[in-house]
């Protein structure tokens, strides 16, 4: 019996010291420069293992990378802010103690839900530069990290600098940029396109892996510029909302000829959790089919609105329902945004016929004012929260926003009530403005579409953070800025001289109908206080096309 056990214990130990066993829900074998895909539940704790490793490595990096949930490295079970890293593309850099021949570090999911990701261990020798050597500026000794920030214009990478390479316990190199051996390194910025429209996360994990190693980066990518150390490690590019990229950075001792690559870093320049403007909505024809016709139906409201008044009842009645509809369809349930959409097109026009109908029947101003006011009121004090005045502290606290912002809301029917005319034709004016300028951005981008969006992401976000850095105004933002302005105060100028000499609001069909048959009623002298009612005409009617009248007789005409 111990003779037929003594292969197994034998393949056992095998297997133990060489780190090949099988990979379980909580540990997982690393090779180096091997990928690893790794499937993670929530809030879940992976040990990560790599053996053998060669006496000649001086220093790894550890590397991770999701699509879009962070994911934490960790030198230790529980994470502190010096022996962790979280990120979408997360890495940590751990350099080898003399006799060191494994290593082990831990993976921490922190999201309420499981997460896919690819992991690899790569291997570097003592003259190799150490990407992050000199991180002073930042959280860790070492940062081998690419930390990327993005805005709805610019997407900007920022580097730790480099050291020179050392071998296993000896002194680390001093990092004086200036006359330190780490002076002579140089830093290649490159950049690698994902197809262009595919989100889908396989697709990062594919092409990631492709660009990662010091060698694939060079073969794949395209080099954008060159760095030194005495320069500012930091660049800046377009951003393309919805185009998948990858930045690299290759760090290069010219002296000794050797190379070294930063953890590359992904990004889309948009959000995923985002419900409204989100990478999955980006370009969407849908999208620009439904603004277009808001756009076409902003300009009719900003110059006819007053005059076609039911026309701009329904154009207001449609934006107040689709609104609230919106908000409520996409936090109380989880369908394809091409379906909300059309759900929210559909309810509006309801909405739309529902305020007409009502002006049709009662012909109260007040009513109708109070959606119109509204409508202005909510587009005001978005305004005035996109402003500085909505990054202060105070309203990052939610009660105090909606508080504040319910506040300007209602304050504008108020005034309504004083001058309807005049506050009907100012609504007219900006919000039939402002929907052009949502037209123009399911197109070309603009910040002033933010105005709106960002208080619908406060409604439709529960743990409500910006998804998008605030910048100042662009060319393009400028540019729209001026066609609001200009266009809002054209209507209403328009408007106001063409409305002076007529009444204040067209009358209601209905009342007017109403008002007449009472008159008939009452007239005698009116013809039409003779006529018989509808249903004695629609008998007499039917009776003539059954009933034949017998001729009377011969019939002779008149000779003039």
């Amino acid at each position: 019996m111990t003779v037929r056990l003594w292969p197994a214990l034998c393949l056992l130990l095998l297997l133990l010291r060489s780190g090949a066993l099988p990979q379980t829900a909580d540990r997982v074998v690393f090779s180096l420069g091997t990928f690893e895909n790794i499937s993670m539940t929530e809030n879940a704790t992976v040990q990560a293992v790599v053996s053998r490793i060669p006496a000649d490595v001086a220093f790894l990096i550890v590397q991770f990378h999701t699509q879009q949930q962070n994911i934490t490295l960790s030198y230790t079970k529980v994470p502190t802010l010096n022996s962790s890293h979280t990120a979408v593309d997360s890495g940590l850099l751990s350099p080898l103690l003399i006799t060191q021949t494994s290593f082990t570090w831990y993976l921490l999911s922190t999201d309420k839900r499981p997460l896919t990701g690819v992991g690899v261990i790569l291997a570097y020798n003592s003259k190799d530069p150490v990407p992050g050597g000199c991180s002073l500026e930042f959280d860790f000794n070492f940062d081998p990290s690419v930390h990327l920030h993005y805005n709805l214009y610019v997407t900007t990478i920022t580097i730790a600098p480099a050291n020179v390479g050392y071998a296993r316990g000896a002194v680390l190199p001093t990092c004086n940029v200036t006359r330190g051996p780490s002076a002579r390194l140089e830093y290649d910025v490159y950049q690698y396109f994902l197809p262009e429209g595919d989100l889908s996360e396989q697709s990062l994990l594919n092409h990631i892996q492709a660009v990662t190693s010091m060698e694939s980066v060079v073969a794949h990518s395209t080099r954008l510029m060159t760095w030194v150390t005495s320069e500012k490690l930091s660049a800046s590019f377009n951003s393309i909302p919805g185009q998948g990229i990858i930045y690299s950075v290759i760090v290069r001792d010219p002296v000794l000829n050797t190379s070294a690559s930063y953890v590359p870093v992904h990004t889309y320049a948009c959000s995923f959790s985002s419900t409204l403007d989100g990478c999955m909505t980006i370009g969407k024809v849908s999208t620009k089919i439904f603004f277009t016709i808001v756009g076409f139906a902003g300009i009719f409201i900003c110059f006819f609105g007053h005059q076609f008044f039911k026309c701009e009842l329904f154009c207001l009645g449609h934006a107040f329902v689709a609104i609230i509809f919106f908000v409520l369809i996409t936090k109380t349930t989880v369908l394809d945004y091409n379906l909300r959409l059309a759900l929210t097109a559909l309810v509006g026009v309801v909405g739309g016929v529902l305020l007409v109908l009502s002006w049709w029947q009662f012909g109260s101003v007040l009513c109708c004012m109070l959606v119109v006011g509204l409508i202005l009121g909510f587009l005001l004090a978005a305004v005035l929260l996109f402003t500085p005045l909505g990054e202060l502290p105070i309203f990052q606290s939610s009660a105090v926003f909606w508080v504040t912002f319910s506040g300007i809301v209602l304050m504008v029917p108020l005034l309504f009530m004083r001058w309807p005319r005049e506050g009907n034709i100012m609504t007219c004016g900006v919000v039939g403005a402002y929907a052009v300028v949502l037209a123009v951005n399911s197109y070309v981008y603009t910040i002033l579409s933010y105005i709106t969006l960002d208080i619908l992401k406060r409604l439709l976000n529960n743990n409500y953070s910006q998804m998008l850095t605030r910048t100042p105004l662009k060319d393009i933002d400028y540019i729209m800025l001026t066609v609001w302005l200009v266009l809002g105060v054209s209507g209403m100028v328009f408007q106001l001289h063409r409305e002076r000499t007529r009444p204040f609001f067209p009358p209601s069909l209905y009342l007017l109908w109403k008002q007449e048959r009472e008159r008939r009623k009452t007239n005698v002298l009116d013809p039409s206080h003779h006529m018989p009612s509808l249903p004695r005409r629609l008998q007499g009617w039917i009776l003539n096309k059954f009933h034949h009248k017998e001729p009377a007789g011969e019939v002779t005409p008149l000779l003039l």
